[in-house]
């Protein structure tokens, strides 16, 4: 698991939003008319043609703008065969800035996605005519002759969805800048630098660097009680109990944390087993239980009590024995969650067999095993079904 946790997005817009309100930013209209010249691709059967068009785009971040473009132009068929096509596309595009707009040079990135209509052109009615949804990717440049003109380059490639063609356009243009000031207000105080205003801070006195929530308080990814800064375990089961390091508590120091110990109070320096208990456990019987759960879920329902009460059966007939149910998960995702699920999985699949079908709590451990135990090869799909799994291992102490 990486040391670092997502910021969330309330801490994310604090930051930005703060920041902005300190300090003054200039937000820009520009109007771009500009000529282009475009290549078909060649299943339009259209010659490479010059178009026109012109574009309003707004910058309301120094590196961030939208930008509405109108296109049209005339445009023959190829080989001098009559015909030709009325061409019109509105599109809207976001731009990505590498300079700021007081730059002599503004490279940018684009990604855009509007309606073109190849309609019947003048000469007569043999040209193509159709409309469809073209996306397009492409950079450019803008260089600033002034505070208000500009020049601007831009080569673009479309994709027609409907019929899969690829379009290439190159352009030149002016752009006439329109500017206004924003954000003059002072910044709200925030004493501890977190990204949280001091009138919305919970948790005023957090350390340098925290990561925070929404109120200004240190996350808590188990929800253990111990901010994820501090936790030394940091995917504890729901509801165990944990020490100042957000691990779980072991209180006989037998090496079995309390959540999975059946015997809490052994005697100083005993041996025990996986379950805390001394003398060794010995696995008699291993039954696989075909037991589905939905995807990232650890809920069942009844449906299952009769594969489940299987392993009641075996235990009522057999009153000396225990039984651990041991959930296992293929490779996919973080080991640390793939831990948790299965551990969960486990828990539900112990809370069936004691609450519904009657086997004493005392009888029943669950244990999760995440990946560390597969069976097959999680390379293929096949093999990582294999791995998803929930076994009952009915155990008696020799």
């Amino acid at each position: 698991m990486s040391v670092m946790r997502p910021i969330t997005l309330a801490a994310l817009a604090a930051a930005v939003a703060t920041p902005a309100l300190a300090e003054e930013r200039q937000e820009h209209i520009y109007l771009n008319p500009f000529a282009a010249y475009s290549y078909f691709d060649d299943k339009r059967d259209l010659s490479e043609s010059d178009l026109y068009g012109v574009g309003v785009e707004y910058r309301f971040l120094p590196r961030w703008a939208v930008e509405a473009v109108y296109t049209r132009g005339d445009i023959d068929r190829k080989n001098n065969v009559p015909g030709s096509s009325e061409f019109e596309e509105l599109r809207l595009d976001g731009l990505y800035y590498f300079g700021t707009p007081d730059e002599t040079w503004n490279p940018y990135l684009a990604l855009g996605a509007g309606h073109a209509d190849f309609g019947p052109g003048p000469v007569n009615t043999s040209g193509t005519n159709h409309d469809e949804t073209r996306v397009n990717v492409g950079a450019g440049v803008r260089y600033n002759l002034s505070d208000l003109i500009s020049l601007r380059a831009d080569l673009r490639e479309f994709h027609g969805i409907d019929e899969s063609t690829f379009d290439t356009q190159a352009s030149l243009g002016l752009s006439f800048a329109f500017g206004r000031t924003v954000g003059t207000k002072d910044a709200p105080a925030d004493a501890d630098n977190d990204g949280v205003p001091d009138n919305n801070d919970q948790c005023p006195g957090t350390p340098a660097g925290a990561t925070v929530d929404s109120s200004g308080c240190e996350l808590d990814g188990d929800s253990d009680g111990v901010v994820d800064r501090l936790d030394q375990c940091p995917a504890t089961p729901a509801g165990a109990r944990v020490d100042s390091q957000g691990c779980e508590l072991d209180s006989d120091n037998d090496g079995v944390v309390d959540s999975r110990d059946q015997c809490p109070n052994t005697r100083a320096g005993a041996t025990v087993d996986d379950t805390g208990c001394e003398g060794v456990a010995e696995t008699i019987e291993t039954i696989e239980l075909k037991v589905n759960f939905p995807t990232n879920s650890s809920v069942i329902d009844d449906r299952y009590d009769d594969e489940i009460r299987r392993v009641a059966d075996f235990m009522e007939e057999y009153p000396e024995t225990s039984v651990e149910i041991a959930g296992h998960t293929d490779s996919l995702g973080a080991a640390d969650y793939n831990q948790m699920l299965s551990q969960r999985r486990a828990e539900a699949v112990a809370a069936r067999l004691t609450d519904a079908l009657g086997v004493a709590s005392d009888r029943v451990t669950a244990v999760g095993y995440g990946e560390a135990e597969p069976v097959a090869d999680n390379g293929t799909a096949d093999g990582r079904a294999e791995n998803r799994r929930v076994e009952a291992r009915i155990q008696v102490r020799r």
